[in-house]
């Protein structure tokens, strides 16, 4: 199950030229996608999700700011020509969905302002090739009940206010099952009774 998407722009396609653009409009088999993100609202990237479009070979490099420093943001490379078809010059994967996740990437995928998503076709046999239906999730970090204790120096929670917490826990729930009802409740029912304003036609 993900989490909603991070909100982003997706910018078109841009095709790098052979020789005179004005003159030869043949494309070089290259392409670049850029995704960027809200201004002054990096993300932690989990996820990135997409649908090809007879893209042979995807580079993912990431725009990552470091963060509660004036530096400027620099490019890094974290995943270098992914296959996404068998075959280049063969449909098999051209339209098939991807993902790409954090494990997969050389290095972290955090504090990323933007994505840029350079694309591959070595062969001539299609006539366009892109990257459709582009999504981004966002890393979450796990939540450790240990945070609920207080830590000692050595960062580990006391013993004895976690067997404590544990043994009322464990009270609480033999409570809740010796008060549990064996009664059933219907939906409708009151005193017994049907209450004629609770029904309605569903």
């Amino acid at each position: 199950m993900h989490l909603s998407a991070v909100t982003c722009t997706v910018k078109p396609p841009v095709y790098l030229q052979i020789g005179d653009t004005k003159v030869d409009t043949s494309h070089s088999g290259i392409c670049v996608v850029d995704v960027t993100l809200p201004f002054g609202k990096p993300a932690n990237i989990e996820e990135i999700i997409f649908k090809n479009y007879y893209t042979a070979y995807v580079t993912v490099r990431l725009l990552r700011r470091s963060p509660g420093q004036e530096a400027p943001a620099k490019w890094c490379t974290a995943l270098r020509d992914l296959p996404l078809m068998d075959n280049p010059h063969t449909e098999g994967g051209s339209q098939d969905y991807y993902s790409i996740h954090r494990a997969q990437m050389q290095v972290e995928p955090d504090h990323v302002v933007s994505v840029r998503l350079i694309l591959r076709q070595p062969s001539s046999a299609w006539l366009t090739f892109s990257l459709e239906d582009i999504k981004i999730y966002p890393h979450m970090e796990p939540v450790s009940f240990v945070f609920l204790f207080p830590l000692d120096k050595n960062g580990l929670p006391d013993p004895q206010t976690v067997s404590s917490s544990i043994q009322q826990m464990w009270a609480l729930t033999e409570v809740m099952q010796t008060n549990q009802t064996t009664a059933s409740i219907g939906r409708f029912d009151v005193d017994g009774c049907y209450d004629i304003n609770l029904l309605s036609l569903t």
